[in-house]
């Protein structure tokens, strides 16, 4: 997948240092699977959840969240948040222009 865009991880990383590892692992992963389907997905991370069209990622043990659009066909991904696992329980997120139905 073409993943667009690596700058936000790395200046998530840099916030919090200790992501870096987990980020760096998941983001490997994913810039090298073509995922043609959510079902795809769930076959490399079990634990990726869908919400309406945003496809989001358990990473670090669960310490930290990455939500993605995938747009299959073109073989790619935005990422459109990374956050701290108490940032996503505020559930800003889904004010995302991208997620289908706002919630």
């Amino acid at each position: 997948m073409h993943v667009i865009s690596y700058k936000v991880i790395r200046e998530f990383t840099q916030k919090h240092p200790l992501s870096k590892s987990p980020m760096n692992s998941w983001f490997k992963i994913v810039n090298t699977t073509d995922f043609g389907s959510f079902a795809e997905v769930r076959q490399v991370f079990p634990s990726a959840d869908l919400v309406d069209n945003l496809v989001i990622f358990n990473v670090g043990g669960n310490n930290y969240r990455v939500i993605v659009f995938f747009n299959y066909k073109f073989k790619k991904l935005f990422i459109r948040h990374v956050l701290t696992h108490k940032e996503y329980n505020k559930e800003n997120w889904k004010k995302d222009k991208w997620l289908t139905s706002k919630h």
